[in-house]
């Protein structure tokens, strides 16, 4: 009876989330939405296998795991910005004992460490959301190669980099030995992330998933939102990326690179934010400045360009 009930009980909660795949959940991430979600991942990304992983910090530490094995090197290079030096307390030396060093993306060629990977950051969310050329990138990750070196890019925001590279998310991730993308920023999903390359390597991401206890019974209330928005939110992104070049000229802002910026401005976060209600959003500090990220989605498109160049001149008319 409690089987009969924990099912109905599931099936209704799968119902409440939107559309349901013909499938039963998954159980410990074996098929179910979760694989119907690992296969579309794949295939967006021209992979041959890709891993659901619950959380992205997660994620990006079994990647860099799996390559130190694979290279029998324990350093990995990455900007002073990129997300693991920044924003997850030192787990990469905690946890699995890799040594990060900083390496700038024009100093790959000369870093005088003999790294075994290198971690890229597509789009720089720290610098304000900054794609680089594709030349450039391209010639960064020819750097790396010609050290010997793997490369495993960081793109927890891919999904919104094509339209700024002037490329298909294939072909992004074509560059690259392995592939980290998240599933709650851009893609408005509940939780997640998936890691993507070789059937090998997402194997051994597998095992090492288990390892750090991500492992979890039953996850398909994420994987169905993640499908959800890449059925939903990913064919839009393109349309997002365009009005954010809208609104920034409006602002009198460069124009950003993704539907996303970030503006710096002189005063009390708490206040700016006051001033602010929903037309910036939530400040707070970033060195000597205040800070906000500037997120163009489904609600800002009916901003007119005359509407956001109004609401700015009255915020700043109060600063």
């Amino acid at each position: 009876m409690n089987r009969q009930l924990s099912g109905v009980r599931k099936r209704t909660l799968l119902e409440m989330l939107g559309p349901v795949p013909d499938v039963d959940p998954d159980r410990y991430g074996d098929g179910g939405p979760v694989g119907a979600l690992e296969t579309r991942v794949a295939q967006l990304l021209g992979t041959e296998a890709a891993l659901f992983v619950p959380t992205g910090t997660m994620a990006q530490q079994i990647a860099l795991r799996c390559w130190a094995d694979r290279t029998h090197n324990p350093i990995v290079a990455m900007h002073p910005r990129a997300h693991p030096l920044v924003h997850e307390d030192d787990a990469l030396t905690v946890l699995s004992g890799l040594r990060p060093v900083r390496v700038a993306d024009d100093e790959v060629a000369s870093c005088p460490e003999p790294f075994g990977t290198l971690l890229v950051e597509v789009p720089d969310r720290e610098a304000g959301f900054v794609l680089p050329a594709w030349d450039e990138l391209v010639a960064t990750v020819d750097a790396a190669r010609d050290r010997d070196a793997v490369v495993h890019l960081d793109g927890a925001r891919l999904w919104e980099s094509g339209p700024g590279l002037g490329k298909p998310l294939e072909e992004i991730a074509g560059l690259f030995d392995s592939v980290y993308v998240s599933f709650y920023k851009s893609l408005e999903g509940i939780s997640g992330a998936a890691l993507a390359g070789s059937q090998d390597f997402v194997e051994q991401a597998r095992v090492w998933r288990h390892r750090y206890g991500g492992m979890l019974f039953q996850q398909w209330p994420a994987a169905l939102s993640a499908l959800h928005g890449l059925d939903t939110v990913l064919p839009r992104l393109g349309l997002y990326v365009a009005h954010a070049k809208v609104v920034a000229e409006a602002m009198g802002l460069p124009e950003p690179h993704t539907h996303q910026f970030a503006l710096h401005l002189p005063g009390d976060p708490a206040r700016l934010t006051e001033l602010s209600g929903k037309f910036l959003g939530r400040f707070w500090r970033s060195g000597t400045l205040a800070k906000t990220e500037v997120t163009i989605a489904e609600p800002a498109l009916e901003w007119t360009a005359d509407e956001v160049r109004e609401a700015w001149r009255q915020f700043q008319a109060q600063l």
